[in-house]
């Protein structure tokens, strides 16, 4: 049995908690979306700091991270394209893993490499799984198509 079936199981038997993780995943990012948006120094000059800087697009990449963080944990809480929203996050997750926490010379706390791990788990559990019974894309599915 495959893990997007055993997922698609579990979500079966479990529809309220599928909705509560999917729900908790698109606050998290949207609220992380939204404080990057509104204080934006901060995360530019973590961005410059670390191994991305070499890049020379940091400010492009600051803007980048803000608005695909807002706009998919928007669109992970409403069920409204998922798996799409949810694999544009994982990119994003893994490099503030590799890059930004495991960098030796910027202090992280190990709470903020938690929540990275976490956040990049759930992502890829809805990439594959999709956003479940209580959804937009299952009522368009239902209703509409």
């Amino acid at each position: 049995m495959s893990i997007t079936n055993k997922i698609s199981d579990w979500e079966d038997s479990h529809p309220v908690a599928f909705l509560g993780l999917r729900v908790a995943l698109g606050m998290i990012l949207a609220i992380r979306g939204i404080y990057f948006l509104t204080s934006i120094q901060p995360l530019f000059s973590v961005i410059k700091e670390s191994k991305l800087g070499e890049l020379n697009m940091n400010m492009t990449l600051a803007l980048v991270i803000c608005w695909v963080h807002t706009l998919g944990g928007t669109f992970i809480i409403l069920g409204l394209l998922t798996r799409i929203s949810a694999w544009a996050q994982i990119p994003i997750v893994l490099g503030a893993i590799l890059f930004i926490n495991l960098s030796s010379s910027l202090p992280h706390t190990f709470q903020d490499l938690l929540l990275s791990i976490f956040v990049l788990f759930l992502s890829i559990i809805f990439a594959l799984a999709g956003g479940g019974k209580f959804s937009m894309d299952s009522y368009a599915k239902e209703h509409l198509l």
